[in-house]
């Protein structure tokens, strides 16, 4: 008989949706319960499975603020596996390290939460040995490697090692127990059931040390089709891998080439079909769509001035798709090219438009004004939230380039909108 085990981490229960909730309170509300759904899911692929274990490799809370609402859904849901006769193994990570609950919360006894010194859970099933080598962060900081501190591999047993890092560093996350991944192949352990890097990796080597990503992405930073990991431990010690989708709400960014529509029903059904598209390719229960509108249309204007409408009009057609949300459109639409300078049907505001995009824009002077607009901004904000701005000068830079190219848009959709026709 084989052992199997579910492996996962970063479900990150509640996480704050501050942005979200601004936008559309239905769809904050339905994207904050995602991740308890997640963990739902989770919970019933253990039981369909009847696998042996589940192992969180960590930031199973977003901090420290965790609810007794979520304490009592957590040990729910760790009792319907207790009753399945499924252990639980849990170590803690930088965002919940410090949660009183995960050190206070009396769970069934088949649950296991590693506190800040390795130790390691022996197994037998039908006469397979594995031992589980586990170990918490003790504070939500930890800049220096942990591998050190974990036991070495049982002598004759399946090792495998729970451990929360950022190995060598990864974009857009902050270095924690960094360690090299050959370090790590090196230790002697079966598997290594990583957390942290919310993108799912399966990591080339003699070992197989797997990242599993996030189990419900919470915004479209974290897009994509969401899973945990499978695993089977065959009787000849020998691993097989899978993936199994848990993600209730799947985020996807949505270009649609806007160049061949004239009127806004042409527009609103090319929308409709992209969103359509990517419905169909959903296999998560909801799909959140971030719109990205391109091409050169000549209803670029109207569609910066009436960008409400078209939100509306969007979601109407999304909603008939069911279980289809809109977070965002983005336009990026273009006039067509006026005629040539002092032809007698030139376009004076798209000829203004032109010269805006290739010589305004572009000037010292009026970057330095927009970039100091957005420093002045950021520093009135919380830290919290200044993310908006970028983690570094590039990042920076691009959303400067952004607001410039946009903002140039948005004043020209205006005088286009009030401006007399040109015969």
């Amino acid at each position: 008989m084989a052992f199997r085990f579910i492996h996962t981490a970063d479900l990150h229960l509640d996480s704050p949706l501050h942005s979200l909730a601004l936008r559309n309170g239905d769809l904050a509300e339905m994207i904050g319960d995602a991740t308890r759904q997640a963990l739902v899911a989770i919970v019933d692929l253990c039981i369909d499975e009847q696998v042996d274990a589940l192992i969180i490799a960590g930031d199973l809370y977003d901090g420290d603020q965790t609810s007794m609402k979520t304490a009592r859904f957590l040990a729910s849901q760790m009792q319907r596996l207790n009753e399945a006769g499924i252990a639980t193994f849990i170590i803690r990570g930088n965002h919940d390290a410090l949660s009183r609950i995960t050190q206070e919360l009396i769970l069934p006894p088949s649950v296991t939460v590693f506190g800040g010194r390795a130790h390691c859970v022996d197994i037998t099933k039908d006469g397979l040995a594995l031992s589980i080598h586990g170990l918490s962060f003790a504070k939500p900081q930890a800049p220096e490697s942990l591998l050190e501190k974990y036991h070495r591999p049982t002598p004759d047993a399946v090792n495998i090692g729970i451990m929360h890092t950022s190995l060598s560093g990864a974009p857009g996350h902050d270095p924690y127990a960094p360690c090299k991944l050959s370090d790590l192949q090196g230790w002697g352990f079966d598997y290594w059931a990583l957390g942290h890097i919310h993108v799912r990796t399966e990591y080339a080597g003699d070992r197989v040390v797997v990242m599993p990503g996030m189990p419900q992405g919470r915004d479209i930073n974290e897009a994509g089709e969401k899973t945990v990991t499978l695993v089977t431990v065959n009787a000849d010690q020998s691993l097989r891998i899978e993936e199994r989708t848990t993600s209730t709400a799947q985020f996807e960014r949505v270009p649609v080439d806007m160049s061949s529509a004239e009127t806004w029903r042409e527009a609103a059904d090319l929308i409709e079909a992209e969103i359509s598209g990517a419905r169909e390719q959903t296999r998560s229960q909801h799909l959140v769509a971030r719109l990205r509108l391109t091409g050169a249309t000549p209803l670029s204007w109207r569609l910066r001035r009436d960008r409400d409408l078209l939100l509306a009009e969007t979601e109407q057609r999304a909603e008939s798709l069911g279980n289809t949300w809109i977070e965002k459109i983005d336009l990026a639409t273009t006039a067509p090219v006026s005629k040539p300078v002092g032809s007698a049907t030139a376009d004076p505001v798209l000829e203004l438009g032109e010269l805006m995009r290739g010589d305004i824009i572009q000037q010292h002077g009026v970057r330095q004004i927009v970039q100091d607009l957005v420093k002045e901004l950021r520093d009135d904000l919380p830290p919290e939230a200044r993310g908006f701005s970028g983690n570094n000068e590039d990042e920076f830079e691009a959303l400067v380039d952004q607001l410039l190219s946009e903002g140039s848009e948005d004043m020209l959709a205006r005088l286009k909108a009030n401006a007399p026709e040109v015969d």
